[in-house]
């Protein structure tokens, strides 16, 4: 009985940070909600890990998880870019242009109900998941309280940019592209190549360019799952 709720656990530890983080971006602590989407990221992975090793996968198990997901990885994530056109608006008259930032959560639960309903997506992905997307929004905030954030504040606390960001990454999060799912059901090499790579190459971008690297290992990871897409049609 333990051993079977083991997964689910974790998996409302996700849905836990997501409920937190969202509190906390409401509240304008930005990088909180950051690192607790990075904490979830963690349980995210091991939950459907745990609950393949232990045997213990199920339907109820998948419902929770993908609802853990739409609050952590869709919402949260729309209320941070939400946050961000706050402070790119120079007027309170213009506070309608960051409702544009919930198209995210609206893309993300329309890309996990899918994922749930797609039996094409067992060993890898239809369109960009939404941890690769939240990653991708939680790295904004955290670029800029670095030491080179305030370089990259006129990009990233742009309104146009913030709008043309949201809309791209609901696109992404839809679209009929094939892409590497990081799911791995045993540790060995074999059959598992093209992931090793990529957290190879994704820990070399981290030591290098710190959280820097973040949005750039999305571009990695499109890229490698194309490349992979392509090796194998061949």
């Amino acid at each position: 009985m333990i051993r079977r709720n083991i997964p689910n656990a974790l998996t409302c530890g996700n849905l836990l940070c997501g409920c937190i983080g969202v509190v906390e971006a409401f509240h304008s602590n930005l990088l909180l909600s950051c690192v607790l989407i990075g904490v979830a990221l963690v349980f995210d992975f091991f939950d459907g890990f745990l609950a393949r090793l232990l045997k213990v996968s199920s339907p109820i198990g998948k419902d929770l998880d993908s609802l853990a997901d739409m609050v952590t990885f869709g919402l949260l994530p729309s209320v941070i870019v939400y946050q961000l056109l706050m402070q790119s608006i120079p007027d309170l008259f213009g506070i309608w242009k960051a409702y544009p930032a919930f198209i995210i959560a609206i893309f993300s639960a329309i890309r996990l109900a899918k994922f749930n309903n797609d039996p094409r997506q067992s060993d890898s992905f239809i369109g960009v998941p939404t941890p690769a997307s939240a990653m991708f929004i939680a790295s904004l905030p955290l670029i800029l309280n670095t030491t080179q954030g305030e370089s990259w504040k006129h990009i990233i606390i742009n309104t146009n940019n913030l709008l043309i960001m949201s809309i791209v990454i609901s696109i992404l999060l839809v679209a009929e592209i094939p892409l590497l799912a990081l799911k791995f059901k045993s540790f060995g090499w074999k059959g598992n190549e093209v992931r090793y790579v990529f957290i190879l190459i994704t820990a070399v971008l981290l030591l290098t360019l710190k959280i820097l690297a973040v949005p750039l290992i999305l571009v990695v990871y499109l890229a490698v799952s194309l490349l992979t897409n392509f090796m194998k049609t061949r």
